[in-house]
Parts: C-alpha cells; structure tokens; sequence
C-alpha cells in the first residue's frame, strides 16, 4: 500500500518539492513530480539550480529518455510512467494514479485555497486507508 507524507506551510512549492526529490535521489529512489502545465517549466528549471554539488537528471514523461532517467516530470495524470518508486504531488488534486507507487509526497503551500485542497485530499486517503504522516514547513 503507498505511504502517504504531507508536507503542508510550504512557503515555495517548487523549491521545497526539488529538496524532497533531492533526499529522495540520495536514497536511490526514482521519481515522478507531477505539476500543472503552468509550472512545469520552472519546475524543469529549478532542478537545474538545486544545489551547486548536486545534479538530478531529468526529463518530461514524453521524452524518450524517460525509462533511464530517474526523475521525470509531469503535467498531465495520464503519462504513462515508468517509474514507481516515488510520486510528488505538486497539484492541488489527487492523482488519479497514486496507488501504483510506494510513496506519495503532497506539498501543500499555505494559501487558503491550497490547504482546503490539501485538506481534501488528506480526508480521501484516510477514508481508503492509506497510511499518512504529516510534517509542518519550518517558516524560512
């Protein structure tokens, strides 16, 4: 069963998900970051910027790379996904897919609106049984 982690009071979304995908590379996990079609863009290119020691390879799911690389970014639910290890949620809705990977990362940023969603998608995990955990973002 996937083991859900929320991570809510993010300040930045984008920069907080490329810190996950990062502790999540270093543990030889293979990851998808499923965003909307409106960030994936800056989310391709603050993975280019994460760290000055630190690379993470990755493409979109349409390259034809995507297989042999370790982290591949999304922005539709429909990608066909080769990879299983780890799912980070960067949308305000559920996947439709989560069930298929070991572990799914919600970032949740603070506005009202996000919360609610996150709130949300929190009550539809645990009413199916999923195991959850939540952490709260240290204000920076």
């Amino acid at each position: 069963m996937t083991r859900i982690d929320f991570y809510t009071n993010v300040a930045d979304r984008i920069q907080y998900a490329c810190r996950l995908a990062r502790k999540a590379r270093a543990a030889r996990c293979r990851i998808v970051m499923l965003t909307t079609p409106e960030d994936i863009d800056a989310l391709d290119l603050a993975l280019w910027s994460v760290a000055d020691d630190a690379f993470l390879p990755h493409v979109r799911a349409t390259d034809s790379l995507a297989a042999q690389t370790p982290i591949i970014l999304s922005d539709k639910h429909t990608d066909e996904l080769p990879h299983h290890d780890v799912l980070i949620n960067l949308t305000d809705s559920t996947p439709s897919h989560f069930a298929r990977f070991e572990r799914l990362l919600e970032v949740v940023p603070g506005s009202e609106s996000e919360k609610n969603a996150g709130r949300a998608r929190y009550a539809y995990y645990k009413e199916r049984g999923y195991p959850l955990s939540h952490f709260i973002a240290e204000s920076t």
